[in-house]
């Protein structure tokens, strides 16, 4: 298992870095969970989707969770 973080001040990217690292490494077959800590929707809007509590499926590989 392998956990990457990604930190730093807001608005350098963050979300889109995890979001693109997310979908990349589910296309590569590697199950894969993309969490979200930030109160704002930024992830959700990156992937197109509605996040919530419980993990949703993204795509094949992919689930996401707030």
């Amino acid at each position: 298992m392998r956990i990457i973080i990604y930190t730093g001040k807001g608005g350098v990217g963050k979300t889109s870095i995890a979001a693109a690292t997310a979908v990349k490494l589910a296309r590569q077959g590697k199950r894969t969970l993309i969490l979200s800590t930030d109160a704002a929707h930024s992830l959700a809007d990156s992937m197109g989707i509605s996040i919530g509590a419980d993990p949703i499926q993204i795509s094949e590989n992919l689930w996401g969770k707030k």
